[in-house]
């Protein structure tokens, strides 16, 4: 089945680990600012026992979203071919993505505050599909910025809409 998501003749390209350690980061602060808000009303009002049952869901959440960060962390990767790009993502449902170059319309790359605090940036091509965007995020930015140029110019190559 694994064959099913391989790139043709091409190792996949993975992420930057700075992308694994960044998520592990942001996973627990994310998730316990989610919980803050309902454990107000739970630790004001609700019994000890609700209190108890609170605080096993919040560690339950964190401790599945942290050892399952690692497994989606891995599922990512791209593959650049003369004529395409393959992206792959997905622990539950494995996704795979083609995108020729002749489709790709524009290409961006974007890096926020915490991406730019771990030197990430995130490679976006606009495409000319219905689905409109296909992105790598977790890249180092000096490798989104040569995956940029490379893919700018093989869609130029191709007479793409770049």
């Amino acid at each position: 089945m694994d064959d099913l998501f391989d790139p043709p003749g091409t190792p996949w390209q993975r992420l930057s680990p700075k992308y694994l350690t960044q998520k592990l980061i942001l996973i627990p602060l994310g998730w316990l600012f989610f919980f803050a808000f309902p454990a107000v009303p739970v630790f004001l009002w609700a019994p000890e026992w609700a209190r108890w049952a609170f605080v096993a869901l919040v560690v339950v959440v964190l401790a599945w979203r942290l050892i399952r960060a690692p497994r989606v962390f891995r599922r990512w990767g791209y593959a650049e071919r003369d004529e395409d790009v393959y992206l792959t993502h997905g622990l539950w449902m494995r996704n795979l993505q083609c995108v020729p170059y002749g489709r790709m319309q524009l290409v961006q790359v974007q890096s926020g505050p915490l991406d730019r605090l771990f030197g990430l940036a995130t490679v976006q091509m606009i495409t000319s599909s219905t689905t409109g965007t296909v992105a790598i995020p977790g890249l180092p930015a000096d490798d989104a910025a040569a995956l940029r140029d490379r893919l700018i110019a093989r869609g130029e190559q191709q007479q793409a809409g770049i």
